[in-house]
């Protein structure tokens, strides 16, 4: 997908999910202090990966601040069978915002609020601000963002391309509007969402290219469904409704954004030489190198 710029294309980081990406992927790098520093090191190649393969004009790192209120009222198990962060993790994320910092690239977390909203309520604002935006994350909640001007990059697809409208009906079957209504249906394992017993990501998208929205297929009464079918989603309805409160991302959070502030420029090469002289990155010391990294550089031990 070729994403069109207006007053240019903001980069959206799911910062969680590369920091996450980055620990796993690459093993037993650590300082000669003994401090781990694979995360930090797999950010900051995963980082300049991106721009060299986006262009972003802007960009802006958004971390979880914990799990939405709301949610959990609705589902007290929402995202309860995750495990904690790995202690060797947990203690790079100061550094990863150090060097963030040193970068100059905005980064945001807040208390009580999911990345997830943070990131759908920074798209709508950028929209308004007339900015193309890429949601650089493997969530597939964000896939109901997609629009012309919106965007998202996984780093699990090889191919490199930004999902658009094509990729999303390509790989769920419905348009980025139906994917509320698809997940809620389908649920979403990830987040410990249980969906409809028996229906899976094919059988939800044909219930909806047939009815539209899930009012109109509830509307039916299911006479058309077989037995089974009919009988699991009749005794699921409320979770159905539930789960879509759940999915649906909030893009009405408090707070602007100071575009001015999210613009790519020049880091602060002082700040960043002493961090990578910290961490023993003996290949990112010296004279700032072109922005290229291969998919192998990123997540190789």
């Amino acid at each position: 997908m070729s994403i069109p710029t207006t007053s240019g294309r903001l980069l959206l980081v799911d910062a969680h999910a590369l920091a996450y990406r980055s620990f796993y992927g690459i093993r037993n790098l650590k300082s000669a202090g003994g401090m781990p520093t694979n995360a930090i090191y797999g950010f900051i190649k995963a980082l300049d990966r991106m721009r060299a393969a986006l262009s972003p004009t802007h960009w802006m790192v958004i971390w979880d601040g914990g799990l939405a209120a709301e949610r959990l009222a609705a589902l007290p198990e929402y995202k309860a069978q995750r495990p904690p962060m790995p202690d060797d993790l947990r203690q790079q994320l100061d550094g990863i915002n150090e060097y963030l910092d040193a970068a100059g690239i905005v980064h945001h977390c807040e208390a009580g609020e999911e990345a997830d909203d943070r990131i759908a309520t920074v798209t709508r604002l950028a929209g308004e601000a007339g900015l193309a935006v890429v949601i650089a994350s493997p969530d597939k909640d964000f896939l109901q963002l997609v629009a012309d001007q919106v965007g998202v990059w996984s780093p699990n697809d090889k191919s490199g391309v930004v999902w658009g409208r094509e990729q999303v009906v390509h790989k769920t079957g419905v348009p980025p509007e139906q994917i509320v209504d698809w997940l809620s249906l389908v649920g979403d394992a990830v987040d410990n969402i249980p969906g409809v017993p028996g229906v899976g990501p094919k059988t939800a998208a044909e219930l909806l290219c047939q009815y539209g929205k899930l009012e109109a297929l509830y509307a039916t009464g299911g006479g058309a469904f077989p037995d089974k079918l009919r009988a699991s989603l009749s005794s699921s309805r409320e979770l159905v409704f539930r789960n879509r409160q759940l999915v649906r991302l909030n893009q009405d959070l408090p707070g602007e954004v100071d575009w001015r502030k999210c613009m790519v420029h020049p880091p602060d090469t002082e700040a960043l030489q002493r961090l990578f002289e910290r961490w023993d990155f003996k290949s990112m010391s010296g004279p700032p190198k072109p922005l290229q990294a291969t998919q192998a550089e990123l997540f190789s031990g």
